[in-house]
């Protein structure tokens, strides 16, 4: 109306006129002023009440597509001239559950889904904002409801309730306890590490993962000793049973576990019986395993489902071989083998490539397709070693005197004891560089992943499968 006034004043011929005119642009002017003033007074007040009453995550960008450069590195996704392109995996829409997991990694995940299933949860969305107010005026947020499964778009932002803010800072005030004795010592089993991974070579005892009666396990462990100067801990992609030992691979940021998990994933789907033998493997773990008897043949292939039982009325489980897929729930299990040595003192050690990752894959099929269980596992070769005899060995054991942290005992459990540890050891593992992938990915929109350079990690035989080896090597 302002803007109609102006050229209407100027048109007038009488000065008394000119005059009332002027006044009432006056007013009007002043009108507009003071009413600008009191809306960005009240949005300022409503600003500061949003600040108070929400914490705020960082606006959502997309993000890699994890799933997508997993098949791309393990030669499973190609592009119409028969390229892996990267180009199509630079982007990614995410859930708001995602989101919020992924900028409050501190929260337990069943906290934050309850404050979706409360209808606590708020986003801020561009989209509901027109482009003229956010050039005229300070935006303030629109907030509306968000269940866990909608999807962001770039520029969302997710409100979550101040309350939380006490529940992370809790969490990140009480990490694992680790002495100095105890950091040294991790960072003593670490192999590699990098921008993206850090490999450790797991002992004989540590659980991966906590559970009922276990005080320490390493993923809690590793967020303390094996963060260094990264603001995220060490994430678990995979598994390594507590009673193995060898090569276990952490990502060091959600984007590289994510890939890493993705990756290891991926490789199990792609060992499907039909997909073996054309199937990529840029994925390769190699187990050694010293087993009571002898295989039939020198080499082969196991492809055996699991199934699981559950005994003691629920209390404890057990895999098995499963014949008829009819009568219960399987998966498909494949596993090569080849023997390393020829059978001493009725022993043998054999290499064991596992092309799915089954839990108790490799003890199963030792056990009850090759009829050779493994020393050291009584779960599944607990017949075999009712007749256990130690082997006899001449030259004395060379005893650890030092202390080892976290209870881990390493001065025993070779063959020349009654109850030898189990001898399962993840001896190398290769897999693609994802490092280099990620750097790549953020450098160029145009590169063939499934080419890329692949790590080689190998780890050395724990204290009791190394006197094993000797034993028998004497």
């Amino acid at each position: 109306m302002l803007e109609q006034i102006l050229p209407w004043r100027s048109s007038l011929s009488t000065p008394s006129i000119q005059a009332t005119a002027k006044l009432c642009t006056y007013i009007m002017l002043q009108l507009r002023l003071s009413f600008g003033t009191a809306t960005a007074v009240s949005k300022e007040e409503k600003g500061s009440t949003l600040k108070g009453k929400w914490l705020t995550l960082p606006p959502y960008t997309y993000t890699i597509d994890a799933a997508s450069v997993a098949k791309e590195l393990s030669g499973r996704r190609f592009d119409r001239n028969g390229q892996g392109s990267c180009s199509s995996t630079n982007t990614n829409s995410t859930t708001a559950l995602k989101w919020v997991l992924r900028c409050c990694p501190h929260l337990p995940r069943a906290l934050v889904q309850k404050l979706f299933r409360l209808r606590q949860v708020r986003r801020e969305s561009l989209n509901s904002t027109s482009a003229s107010e956010v050039e005229t005026q300070a935006r303030v947020p629109h907030l509306r409801r968000v269940s866990a499964k909608d999807e962001l778009n770039a520029g969302d932002r997710i409100f979550l309730p101040i309350t939380v803010k006490e529940v992370a800072s809790e969490k990140r005030d009480c990490p694992t306890p680790c002495s100095e004795d105890e950091i040294s010592y991790m960072r003593s089993l670490v192999l590699y590490k990098d921008p993206a991974i850090i490999a450790i070579n797991k002992p004989c005892g540590m659980p991966v993962q906590g559970g009922i009666g276990i005080k320490k396990s390493l993923d809690e462990i590793a967020a303390t000793c094996l963060r260094y100067d990264f603001s995220e801990p060490p994430r678990l992609v995979h598994r390594l049973d507590r009673d193995s030992s060898g090569i276990l691979v952490m990502g060091r940021t959600q984007t590289s576990a994510t890939v890493l998990h993705s990756l290891f994933r991926e490789k199990t789907f792609g060992a499907s019986p039909n997909e073996i033998e054309s199937t990529k493997r840029n994925l390769q773990r190699r187990y050694w395993a010293l087993v009571i008897g002898t295989p039939r043949r020198s080499r082969g292939l196991i492809s055996a489902s699991l199934g699981k039982v559950v005994l003691d009325n629920g209390k404890s489980e057990r895999i098995t071989i499963v014949r008829n897929d009819k009568t219960m729930s399987s998966q498909h299990a494949v596993t090569e083998y080849r023997v390393i040595q020829p059978s001493l003192h009725g022993l043998t050690w054999i290499e064991l490539c596992p092309l799915t990752g089954r839990k108790h894959q490799l003890r199963v099929h030792c056990a009850e397709i090759l009829g050779t269980p493994i020393v050291g596992d009584y779960k599944y070769g607990w017949q075999a070693h009712k007749q256990w005899k130690p082997v006899p060995w001449s030259k004395p054991e060379k005893r650890l005197m030092e202390m080892v942290p976290f209870g881990i005992n390493l001065e025993d459990g070779s063959i020349s004891e009654h109850q030898p540890h189990l001898h399962l050891h993840c001896k190398q593992m290769i897999l693609p560089n994802v490092s280099l992938a990620l750097q790549h990915m953020e450098s160029s929109s145009h590169c063939n992943l499934s080419e890329m350079e692949s790590l080689s990690l190998v780890a050395p035989f724990p204290p009791h499968i190394q006197r094993s080896w000797d034993i028998l090597s004497n």
